[in-house]
């Protein structure tokens, strides 16, 4: 059960490494070689499967508290809950989801076991059905490997095609292909010719196919009549008494008229008759619009004075047992909601505790108790179409690829990470958000309360980012898509289905064949 204290130690640098490829080191080339040693410990281990089970399980666990440290950082600092347990509790969470590398190191050990040293051939695949798998079971796939490159095209144009699966598949592969050739060395077998033709034809792989899809054709960006102004206004997460609140509020309104007076010197007084969109972001000032008059009239008395729309994150009833949605409305010229969005996907333990009733009702959410939005509403920003995505939800490729099988033209993401402090989570965050525009074809206009505030194009390329926690503000024109649908938008996750199969056929043909040998040495006995 327990492996050698050198493996062990090779998954923990493993870990190092890879922890060295994301936010903030964003050393994102180190994640082509930072599996190199966890696969050679599990190779090391092969002959047990829990103790290569084991070794995954250090990997895994350093890794996922050595990136997500920070959620720590709200019980302590907002909760009032003491460092050793806050530490006490991130560890029990970093343990659960080290079990899904732990799984692909115990099935890697098994292929290793049966097919020797070539077995690394494997591990593209059972890595991306593992952290498929971690998706679907813990509904959360944050930081996976693929995250680490939200800045290299090289690798960030694949996502269009696969999403973050297939790019996480060619890390992993020339990974893979380097290291077939160190365990020969190690093994002190004659390095064959082809090991190395291997590994170069995995790198010039990765290469062409990246031009192939550099050439993928994009949206035609033409702008459409429509202008967002993104405040962000850095509001604090706690100690909001009503008069600053009221100052705040105030501020939204200014940052939103400098912006306003800047567009009108651009124009040189030509009148301008685009629409224009005023984005609050999401934040603790916990907007209403249903049952607040005062907001109402703040609403009305604002777009009419300035002659714009205002989309702002909003709780709204649901209608039902003093149930709330966590929205986003969007209200026109004259204060009128024109559109509502209700959040899908809910943050666990922030927005809504996923335990049963009589539990649920014992343990507080960081927000509130939210209900789960059902529909996948399309907003109208000018004569452009804008899909939502709350805060969390740029984390789910499934909610912006249905955004772009349903006609938007753009993506709008409305988020606060303010709670978790000035930690890697403003780029861990952004990260997902630059994979979400590139698989889909489709821009994001990001505003946050305190950062990272960005236009994100659809090649990813990050466009006017704001400092983190700071008050700032920005104006980006609306693009009118032309709707063509990237292969990831077709056909979703098909190369981490394909994975899946892979991976499970291959471990059956490995049990089937090792039982049929188990039954031909007792028949000859």
């Amino acid at each position: 059960m327990i492996p050698s204290l050198s493996n062990a130690l090779l998954a923990f640098v493993s870990a190092a490494l890879l922890t060295l490829s994301f936010p903030d080191f964003d050393l994102s080339v180190f994640a082509t070689f930072a599996l190199i040693p966890l696969l050679f410990a599990i190779e090391r281990e092969s002959g047990s499967f829990r103790r290569s089970f084991t070794v995954g399980w250090i990997f895994g666990t350093c890794f996922f508290t050595a990136t997500c440290w920070w959620l720590t950082f709200a019980p302590i600092t907002y909760g009032g809950v003491p460092a050793p347990l806050a530490a006490l509790l991130l560890m029990g969470v970093t343990i659960v989801a080290g079990l899904f590398p732990a799984l692909f190191a115990g099935f890697l050990s098994i292929l290793f076991k049966r097919f020797g040293g070539n077995a690394v051939f494997a591990a593209p695949f059972i890595w991306v059905s593992v952290e498929f798998l971690r998706f679907w079971v813990t509904g959360n796939n944050w930081n996976a490997i693929a995250y680490s490159q939200y800045q290299t095209p090289l690798f960030l144009g694949f996502a269009s095609v696969g999403g973050i699966y297939l790019t996480g598949f060619l890390l992993v592969i020339i990974n893979a292909a380097i290291t077939r050739p160190i365990l020969q060395l190690v093994a002190r077998e004659k390095i064959k010719l082809w090991s190395f033709a291997v590994v170069a034809a995995v790198v010039i792989s990765v290469f062409l196919g990246a031009w192939i899809v550099d050439q993928r054709p994009i949206s035609k960006n033409d702008v459409a009549k429509a202008v967002v102004i993104a405040i962000q206004p850095n509001v604090p997460m706690d100690g909001l008494k009503y008069e600053h609140w009221k100052e705040l509020r105030d501020l939204h309104v200014k940052l939103a008229e400098d912006q306003l007076k800047q567009l009108a010197l651009q124009n040189n007084g030509a009148e301008d008759n685009r629409t224009k969109i005023v984005i609050f972001p999401e934040s603790p000032m916990n907007f209403g619009f249903t049952y607040d008059r005062d907001f109402q009239q703040f609403l009305k008395e604002f777009t009419a004075r300035n002659k714009v729309q205002v989309l702002f994150n909003a709780g709204e009833p649901t209608g039902r047992d003093n149930g709330f949605y966590n929205s986003a409305v969007l209200v026109d010229e004259y204060g009128g909601k024109i559109a509502q969005y209700d959040k899908i996907h809910l943050v666990p333990f922030g927005e809504f505790v996923p335990l049963p009733e009589p539990l649920a009702d014992l343990v507080p959410s960081m927000v509130g108790n939210f209900d789960y939005g059902k529909e996948f509403d399309i907003v109208p920003l000018g004569d452009a179409k804008a899909g939502i995505m709350i805060c969390f939800e740029s984390h789910f490729p499934t909610l912006s690829r249905q955004y772009a099988l349903d006609g938007a033209d753009v993506l709008v993401e409305m988020t606060n990470d303010g709670y978790l402090g000035p930690t890697p989570i403003l780029r861990q965050h952004l990260a997902n958000a630059v994979f979400r525009a590139v698989e889909t074809n489709r821009p994001i206009l990001r505003v946050t309360n305190v950062g990272i505030s960005a236009y994100i194009d659809e090649r990813g390329g990050i466009q006017n980012p704001t400092a983190g926690y700071t008050v700032d503000s920005r104006l980006w024109n609306v693009p009118k898509s032309d709707r063509k649908a990237t292969t990831y938008v077709k056909f979703g996750d098909w190369f981490a289905w394909f994975s899946i199969v892979f991976t499970v056929g291959i471990l059956l043909l490995v049990f089937f064949k090792r039982r049929k040998s188990t039954d031909e040495s007792a028949s000859n006995e």
